[in-house]
Parts: C-alpha cells; sequence; structure tokens
C-alpha cells in the first residue's frame, strides 16, 4: 500500500465524535475547571489568613494527636461492639423488607401501574433523607442510644438496598417467568423458581455491601448523639483528649480494614 493510497484512508475515515460533539465537550470542560478556579478563590477569600494559614493550623492540631493512647481501646470495645451491632440489626431489618418493595418497585414483575408508581416514588423519598439527618431527627424523638442511630441506618439501608435490587429484578431473563406463568405456575412459584436463583448473588453482594457502608455510617451517627463508638469519639474530641480520639480513630479503621476484607471474600466466593 502506498503512501498515497494511506493518506486517503486516513481522509476518509470518520471521526469518533462529530466537530459539534468534541466542541461542546471542550466549552464544558473550560467551564468546569472555570468553576473550581473560581471556588478556590472565593474559598480562600473568606478564609481568614487563608490557605497557608490553615495548612499551619493543621499541622499545629495534628501534632497534638501523637501520640496515640493506645490503653483506652480495652475501655472502648463495648462501644465499637455497639456500633457493629447497629449496623448488623438495620441492614437485616432493611435486607427483610427490601424484598417486597423491590419487588413491587420492578416494572416487569409489578404490572399494575399505579402501585408500582406510588413504590418508586416512596423509595425516592428515602432516598432523599440523608441518614445524618434521620439521625438528629430520631435522637430529638428518641433520646440519645442505640435506637435512633439504627432506625436511621435501616431506612438509609432500605432505600439504597431497594433501588438496586429492583433495578437487578428488571434486568433478569423473562423467559423463564413466562414460561412458568404459561405452565400453570402461581406468582409465588414463579418468583420462587425462576425469579430468586437470578437474583440472589446479586442481592446477597448488594447486602454485604450495604452493611459496609454502614459500618462507616454508624461511626458518623455517633456524632450527633445515636450511640456507639462515634458518640465516645466526639466526646473525647469535645474534651480535648486527642490522645485518646487518636487511638478511637485508629481501632475503627482497623476494625472497618477487616469487616471489608471479610465482605469482599464473601462476595468473591458467592458470585
Amino acid at each position: 500500500m502506498t503512501k498515497q493510497s494511506r493518506q486517503e484512508m486516513t481522509e476518509k475515515t470518520p471521526s469518533i465524535y462529530p466537530v459539534k460533539t468534541k466542541l461542546q465537550i471542550t466549552i464544558i470542560f473550560f467551564i468546569v475547571i472555570g468553576f473550581y478556579l473560581f471556588s478556590m478563590f472565593w474559598t480562600q477569600r473568606e478564609m481568614v489568613g487563608g490557605f497557608g494559614n490553615a495548612l499551619g493550623n493543621m499541622y499545629v492540631v495534628i501534632e497534638k494527636f501523637f501520640p496515640p493512647n493506645l490503653e483506652v481501646i480495652p475501655k472502648v470495645w463495648g462501644e465499637m461492639a455497639q456500633t457493629i451491632q447497629m449496623a448488623i440489626i438495620a441492614t437485616t431489618l432493611a435486607a427483610i423488607l427490601t424484598v417486597p418493595l423491590a419487588l413491587l418497585s420492578a416494572q416487569n414483575i409489578t404490572t399494575f401501574k399505579p402501585l408500582y408508581l406510588i413504590t418508586r416514588t416512596f423509595l425516592n423519598i428515602l432516598r432523599t433523607i440523608p441518614d445524618l439527618v434521620l439521625a438528629v431527627i430520631f435522637v430529638g424523638l428518641f433520646g440519645v442510644g442505640l435506637l435512633p442511630g439504627i432506625l436511621a441506618l435501616f431506612i438509609f439501608s432500605l432505600g439504597i438496598l431497594a433501588k438496586l435490587i429492583s433495578e437487578t429484578i428488571e434486568s433478569v431473563d423473562m423467559n423463564p417467568l413466562e414460561a412458568m406463568r404459561a405452565s400453570g405456575g402461581n406468582v409465588f412459584q414463579v418468583i420462587y423458581f425462576g425469579l430468586v436463583p437470578q437474583v440472589l448473588p446479586q442481592f446477597t453482594s448488594f447486602v454485604l455491601y450495604v452493611f459496609e457502608i454502614n459500618i462507616r455510617a454508624s461511626v458518623v451517627l455517633g456524632l450527633v448523639g445515636a450511640g456507639g463508638i462515634g458518640l465516645v469519639l466526639d466526646q473525647q474530641l469535645g474534651f480535648y483528649n486527642y490522645p485518646n480520639a487518636m487511638a478511637i480513630i485508629i481501632l475503627i479503621f482497623i476494625v472497618v480494614i477487616v469487616i471489608e476484607f471479610i465482605s469482599n471474600k464473601l462476595r468473591e466466593a458467592l458470585i
């Protein structure tokens, strides 16, 4: 093939993206960069002393956290266990209630349109409320303790799980389900024998994933009085016991890493 023919083929090869699309992407890119630069300038303008002073203060504060007081770790194991219990209870309850809600919010299963729309709207409302806001509301209703944290994590988990599982249900192969319906199977038989085997691995994976999220979220919820290790951490920070707080942070980090490792191994074995 000559150089001229190769050049002609190159000229005839169409571009992956049209010129108009490239121009739009370029404009959007520079707008985003400009927005970030403006935000950085405005943030520094509002800060006393600018970023330089903030970095200096950060170094002074971080220095107070070291060395951590590891002797406090045995004293907070109970609160760490409460945090894990909060996540387990909330995830379990959410996983149970997710099953009917996911079925009702799956368009290929729930053919009655009003019921489908009502369930979808309800789940969308649940997902719009942050878990921290839920925790503040329940702490105001029930007081400081584990119950507000469990309720907040339960509602938070329910919105995520039902959304993920319903989308998984909508993407399944409908041929086995239609064959069972044609052969006289009732609704429960179609769901149990046709739908569950297709969805179960993803369902288990999503439940483990939400459990990991709840472990981390339960620590944050403790900062607003929802119990667990987060409440103790907030108290230590409030009393300026920075070495104790650093030891608690290290404990939380180790526990989260171990739980995520076990969860990943379980997901690998199931999928």
